[in-house]
């Protein structure tokens, strides 16, 4: 079974404060320099479980994304930081953390050079599947570099899931989510969703979605008193996913 790759942390950078979690550059023993986004951080493991199956799914559509990654956090590293707050947060997340790989020289996404037509509809079509609405031109949470459009932080889709604590978990309910495009940062240039569902649809059969959500780690696999075990906690993954692929007419529409 494929799993993401692993690398260990050999030097904390600097924190990134644009966003609300506090992520941070860190290099890491493979030469890489990722952008890690930690366990410990108040938005928890499932933001990291999404920007998993989120991103992964990207990428089996073409989107251009990220490399993921497993950063190995040593404690070591937590000592030489001078920040109490990011001392905090290193030490509050030893071990697993995810990883997104640095693109160097990029920059946000401001208008200036859009994607194609197909292009952005494939992130459009992704982000109402997977019921994403971070990204508006407020939080574009897009790069351009070399040339293309990236697709970072995935971490608001998969909404349902923060409910699973609370309720059991509810297919249909995600499945009959509406999403409305006109906020989304590309929806001036990119093909109609109609269109794009017929393109990508196909691509995402049960198999695939069930080899992105295989890719989480386990120890960010959080259970409940409905979901006692790790394989239960996936199954819904699953079954939440292929239920909104089966009833496209609420997210998709007539657009």
């Amino acid at each position: 079974m494929r799993v993401l790759e692993s690398v260990t942390a050999t030097r904390f950078v600097v924190p990134l404060r644009e966003g609300g979690s506090l992520p941070g550059l860190v290099e890491a023993d493979d030469l890489g320099t990722y952008v890690v986004k930690f366990t410990g951080a108040g938005q928890g493991r499932k933001v990291l479980v999404a920007e998993v199956i989120v991103g992964e799914l990207a990428r089996r559509l073409d989107i251009p994304t990220p490399r993921l990654a497993v950063v190995d956090l040593p404690s070591a590293i937590a000592r030489y930081e001078a920040d109490e707050e990011v001392q905090d947060l290193l030490n509050a997340s030893p071990r697993h953390n995810l990883g997104v790989d640095f693109l160097p020289g990029s920059f946000g996404y401001d208008g200036s050079r859009p994607p194609g037509a197909v292009d952005a509809g494939s992130v459009l079509w992704l982000d109402a599947f997977t019921a994403n609405v971070d990204r508006t031109w407020a939080n574009p949470n897009l790069l351009v570099w070399h040339g293309r459009t990236w697709a970072i932080d995935h971490g608001a889709a998969l909404w349902f899931h923060h409910s699973w604590p609370s309720r059991p978990p509810d297919a249909a309910r995600f499945a009959g989510q509406p999403f409305d495009p006109s906020g989304h940062v590309l929806a001036a240039v990119a093909q109609p969703l109609t269109a794009a569902h017929e393109r990508l649809a196909p691509l995402v059969t049960p198999e695939v979605v069930r080899e992105v959500v295989a890719l989480v780690p386990s120890i960010w696999i959080e259970t409940t008193s409905s979901l006692p075990d790790e394989d239960a906690v996936r199954s819904a993954y699953v079954e939440h996913l292929t239920a909104r692929l089966a009833n496209p007419g609420p997210w998709v529409g007539a657009s």
